[in-house]
């Protein structure tokens, strides 16, 4: 095994060895050193994922892809389940940011969960997760990425619900587990499907169904199908669409990720960074050459991309709960992420199209989670309230996370050579260029002018809870007590990397067309020179600005009690009453059938058990009255029936 296939199987099999110790420590009721294990994989992980990342750049190979040769894990017949790991840029690209900022999130944790009683089973999952998270990016098979991608869902679902004593944690965890189970199933759907199709194909011919899931066998047969199966590849790319954006919390899914706030906040910090909800995007750019030959699955992802963005960061500006509006921020900045994703339906802008997702993906990454853990720093100081309106003025109180939240909002908000500003800039610079085409150029002219009002209203609603929750009077709740104050040196370390990335990141990776061309060597991308037009950053720049002002404007504003203001207010804080609606239409209904089926399982099926449980009961009961245990009745009985058999004996000899 070389050096680089050794880091490659470094990268997941750290974080599992941190998480088997975990558990351990946890069976054991040791909460005092379970971050030391955690931590330590974590880095060991973050530090072999960086190494290849610049050793692929100095080694990369003829193919463009290298295998990482694992063991046969299974073998029935002539099905043979292998794990092996495929490294390519694309990979390598996630992999450093999921493992460095989930290393990050896990120092943080030290300080923020120090004094809670599951302190070694949070770090057990938590490792738990990165493991299936690496192993995701990793796969080189699409059956064996969806196994990992159900191993996320699982620790996600564990992470959600750690405080699973809590009504709300325990309902957000479920609701998050079954909203994702639906996409799934979708997905899985898919892969059965292609995997059905390539076997139709020479490609596919002598390989068993595990074989043809093989990333480069797909790769290899989609143009056959697509030449012959059109149709059929397309309801294909649907199905694995879904399975994307149930993921990744896209419109009709977005409904279980902001209900996800009630875990820890470093939980929110992970799941919404780097890890869980870019795993739909990944899915996406990675099948780039299966989607390209499909796209009216492309359009489709773009406008679910456009309308997520826009009515999360609706739904974001009438939040009053700080993780909230964050949450909410998540989704639109992934709505951005599908919508690049979308434009490979215009020929020739598919690298481009990854290149600018993968790229808002890193950067959104670094300011995302610090964002979430300077959440933490104010929710640990406020005594858990995270309602903006119990408090404000906390620039005093905590000066160092006001710094560091600001840092992490003017990233967010586009603010000029912050990270944000290159990467949206990428974004929106992609979604210009395919509005040009003469085929679907429509489609993205419109979304290009949702992506600059969702500009607009990011950059509002962030600036907003900045101003609302740092600046103003000073307003402590009564929860914090006397003791409100700045965190842990353990925690704020961290959030200065986060917040180095947040500063520094995009300008490196993207004027300098770095990424542009680290991403293109992915094989099948192919590297094209693209620069946003001046206008573009200009009015980008403008937007952010105006923005800002806007959501300073706001945080100094009381609510309105105008009745059309008042009523949009309320629309917005509603979730524009898409939950609302999902209740009626869906939960009740469903629940209405539940009690049905439950009424004929009880009344008819169970009736109908007990009757057939019963009949031997009734005969055993008429045979007990011929056993009654006297000698005489059985000594009478036996003579009546020898005499009976004397007297059938003696009329058959007569016969």
């Amino acid at each position: 095994m070389s050096n680089f296939e050794l880091f490659a199987w470094l990268v997941p099999i750290a974080p599992l060895i941190g998480c088997l110790v975990c558990a351990v420590l946890s069976f054991r009721g040791d909460t005092r050193i379970a971050h030391v294990p955690a931590i330590a994989s974590l880095l060991i992980s973050a530090l072999a994922a960086v190494a290849m990342l610049f050793q692929w750049n100095a080694e990369s190979s003829d193919t463009g892809f290298g295998l990482a040769q694992g063991y046969r894990y299974l073998e029935i017949g002539g099905v043979n389940l292998n794990l092996t790991l495929r490294i390519d840029t694309l990979c390598l690209t996630l992999l450093s940011v999921v493992t460095s900022i989930s290393a990050m999130i896990a120092i943080y944790s030290k300080g923020y969960m120090h004094s809670d009683p599951g302190y070694a089973r949070y770090f057990a999952v938590f490792c738990g997760f990165v493991f299936s998270m690496t192993m995701l990016v990793l796969s080189h098979n699409l059956l064996m990425m969806y196994a990992f991608w159900e191993g996320v869902g699982t620790c996600s679902y564990l992470l959600i619900g750690f405080w699973f004593r809590k009504p709300s944690a325990a309902r957000a965890a479920t609701k998050a587990f079954l909203v994702n189970r639906i996409a799934d199933t979708a997905f899985l759907f898919g892969i059965m499907l292609l995997s059905y199709a390539i076997g139709f194909t020479d490609v596919g011919a002598g390989k068993d169904w595990f074989a043809r899931l093989d990333f480069q066998t797909i790769f290899d047969a989609v143009p056959v199908i697509a030449s012959k199966h059109g149709e059929l590849l397309t309801l294909v790319g649907f199905l694995l669409m879904i399975g994307a954006i149930g993921k990744s919390a896209q419109f009709p899914f977005h409904v279980w990720l902001p209900d996800a706030m009630e875990g820890p906040t470093p939980v929110s910090a992970l799941i919404h960074a780097a890890t869980m909800v870019t795993a739909g995007v990944y899915l996406m750019a990675r099948l780039a050459p299966l989607t390209t030959l499909t796209p009216s699955v492309l359009i489709t992802v773009a406008w679910l991309g456009g309308i997520t963005s826009l009515i999360a960061a609706i739904m974001a500006l009438y939040q009053d709960d700080l993780k909230r509006v964050l949450a909410y921020s998540t989704v639109s900045q992934l709505g951005y992420l599908f919508m690049a994703l979308g434009t490979g339906a215009v020929k020739d802008l598919m690298t481009v199209a990854v290149v600018a997702a993968m790229f808002h993906l890193v950067t959104h990454a670094f300011f995302k989670a610090l964002l979430f853990l300077s959440a933490g720093n104010v929710m640990h100081a406020m005594g858990d309230v995270i309602d903006m309106r119990e408090f404000s003025g906390l620039k005093r109180v905590l000066p160092k996370t006001n710094i560091l939240f600001a840092i992490g909002a003017a990233a967010l908000a586009g603010v000029p050579l912050l990270s944000g500003f290159f990467s949206k800039d990428g974004v929106l610079g992609v979604i210009a260029d395919a509005s040009s085409d003469t085929m679907v150029g429509s489609h993205f002219t419109m979304l290009l002018g949702v992506g600059f009002v969702t500009a607009l209203l990011t950059a509002t609603y962030t600036s907003k809870a900045y101003f609302k929750t740092f600046h103003g009077v000073e307003k402590i709740p009564a929860a914090a007590g006397h003791h409100a104050h700045e965190a842990s040196a353990v925690m704020l370390a961290p959030m200065a990397v986060l917040a180095v990335g947040a500063v520094v990141v995009g300008g490196l990776l993207g004027p300098t067309g770095r990424i542009s061309e680290y991403v293109s060597k992915t094989p099948l991308l192919h590297h094209h020179e693209h620069h946003e037009p001046m206008w573009l950053l200009v009015t980008s720049s403008l937007i952010a600005i105006a923005g800002v002002v806007a959501g300073y404007g706001l945080s100094r504003r009381t609510p309105s009690s105008d009745g059309l203001l008042k009523a949009v207010a309320e629309f917005g804080k509603n979730r524009l009453y898409i939950d609302w609606l999902y209740g009626r239409l869906i939960v009740e209904p469903m629940l209405w059938v539940s009690r049905l089926l439950e009424w004929f399982d009880t009344q008819v099926v169970g009736a109908i058990t007990e009757a057939v449980a019963g009949l031997p009961r009734v005969l055993g009961l008429a045979g007990q009255r011929v056993q009654t245990g006297r000698i005489p009745s059985y000594s009478f009985l036996t003579a009546v029936g020898i005499a009976a058999v004397a007297i059938w004996i003696v009329t058959r000899a007569n016969w």
